[in-house]
């Protein structure tokens, strides 16, 4: 396996990167202009597929963003979700949803059938920190692994 050069300066910036900074297909002041089902990764590169370890600093960056989205989000008058999806093994597909209608897209309310509030998660340590996550509801099911869907009350619309 090659080594790779400068995960040390890569996790230093993930402590306090904001990613909205760069993205400009979301911007915040103007939410008509935002795509219909935005949604933003965190581990591009898959690197918390090998370890918890390496996985918890991209999980903080998402919920760091996930708590800013809430502030921005709040003063909005139409309807929307804001959750994360984490799936048990696939770190790279760890994302944060901001969904808006679009008369396009009959995805709207995005609702995933047959979620529990029981963890259908089989890796312990993920499990352990989304459990110590304080202010979310979670929703757990399978989609060919199990997930996690994070969402707070009173932001956005319901997903029971």
């Amino acid at each position: 396996m090659k080594k790779q050069r400068g995960l040390n300066r890569y996790y230093k910036k993930l402590e306090h990167q904001n990613e909205f900074d760069k993205r400009l297909e979301l911007n915040l002041d103007d939410a008509e202009t935002w795509p219909k089902y935005w949604h933003l990764h965190f581990d591009h590169y898959g690197l918390g597929d090998h370890s918890f370890k390496k996985r918890k600093p991209h999980l903080d960056k998402l919920f760091r963003h996930f708590d800013f989205l809430v502030g921005r989000t709040n003063k909005l008058d139409f309807d929307f979700q804001l959750y994360a999806v984490i799936l048990d093994f696939h770190s790279s597909s760890d994302a944060l949803f901001l969904h808006i209608p679009d008369s396009n897209n009959g995805q709207f309310l995005f609702k995933i059938e047959e979620l529990s509030a029981e963890t259908t998660l089989k890796n312990k340590l993920l499990n352990e920190y989304l459990e110590s996550l304080d202010g979310y509801e979670k929703l757990y099911g399978n989609s060919r692994q199990g997930l996690c869907l994070l969402y707070r009350k009173g932001v956005g619309l319901p997903f029971v």
